[in-house]
């Protein structure tokens, strides 16, 4: 038996060996094309790419599923042929990723080509981001997000702060240099905290006026400069509802392309088994209040076009299962029913 179970040990630690040296030659690869600018171009010869236009991502639809689909090099080449300075477009990519077999992935916006004549060659549609990251395989939608947010930084840091001169890429996409300067400019990334307060049974979400109807969310926003996450979480719970947290425990993160590259930082956090009053910050919030474990288990249920009741007001719903606040609802839930 001892013997059975070394050989077994022996062939599952070398299984999480070959899985860990395929992620860390990954990484390592992808780190070699960001800086090694003939290395990255020669990558767009083999690459598959993603198409945006004016930052939303092309999709196609087969029967009741939305996929989006992986242009070869080759591909692209035919597409821009029918458009002038095809090679000038090519070099405006950003790499956002590698399969396991080291086959680069790019995003392109197309945003000043005709739309009609890519979605037309393509059969499908170019789609905005907030709707295909809910329709798309939960696979395609991290990186569909990661990659609006890179060309959207790209789109909005063309010019050097400290000289006004025209910044400039790097093929892989990963900063932008000013020449005139010598300052050289990265992608960053902005903190937020997402926070579902709760008390006891209870647990508080909000709306803010720009939601859809009826849809209501954890509290969230961003770090101020200096703070840490527990700072944030007790600043934003204070200003928005008036609690004061008690404690509070870290639960996951997100990246979110909204308002642009953001990090969403998911958080529990408790207030006072007798909690005072809401009081509700109308310069952020619309509404907030407390709900139930009932409550909320049917709003889970509820889809948004099912919310609409026959006096016209709304049921309350939840974000989709790819929003982290969706997560931290149903933790929520788990531990009420534990």
């Amino acid at each position: 038996m001892a013997a059975v179970y070394q050989a077994l040990h022996r062939r599952v630690s070398s299984l999480v060996c070959r899985l860990h040296s395929t992620y860390v030659r990954k990484m390592r690869y992808l780190n070699q094309l960001k800086e090694d600018d003939s290395l990255c171009r020669q990558a767009q010869t083999s690459g598959t790419f993603y198409l945006f236009h004016n930052l939303s991502p092309f999709l196609q639809k087969v029967g009741k599923k939305y996929l989006v689909p992986q242009l070869s090099a080759a591909e692209m080449q035919g597409i821009l042929e029918k458009f002038q300075e095809a090679e000038q477009w090519m070099e405006k990519s950003v790499l956002i990723g590698c399969s396991d077999e080291h086959r680069p992935h790019f995003a392109l916006d197309l945003g000043a080509l005709d739309k009609s004549v890519i979605e037309s060659e393509l059969q499908g549609s170019f789609t905005d981001l907030r709707k295909a990251l809910f329709v798309v395989d939960g696979k395609d939608s991290p990186l569909l997000a990661s990659a609006q947010s890179l060309l959207r930084w790209h789109d909005s840091h063309q010019y050097c702060s400290k000289t006004g001169q025209p910044t400039q890429k790097n093929p892989a996409g990963s900063k932008r240099v000013c020449h005139a300067s010598g300052v050289t400019y990265y992608p960053q990334v902005s903190p937020v905290v997402i926070t579902l307060v709760s008390s006891g049974s209870r647990c508080l979400l909000a709306r803010q006026p720009s939601f859809p109807p009826g849809m209501f969310t954890a509290l969230s926003g961003f770090c101020d400069l200096g703070e840490n996450v527990e700072e944030a979480v007790r600043r934003e719970v204070a200003e928005e509802v008036g609690l004061e947290v008690e404690s509070l425990r870290y639960s996951a993160s997100q990246h979110w392309p909204f308002p642009s590259g953001s990090l969403m930082i998911a958080c529990h956090a408790l207030v006072g088994a007798q909690p005072a009053q809401i009081s509700v910050d109308t310069l952020e919030l619309e509404e907030a209040r407390w709900f139930g474990l009932e409550e909320i288990v049917e709003g889970l249920k509820r889809e948004p076009s099912s919310s609409k009741q026959d006096d016209g007001s709304f049921l309350p719903w939840f974000p989709p299962r790819q929003a982290i606040a969706h997560q931290l609802i149903c933790e929520w839930v788990q531990q009420q029913t534990a």
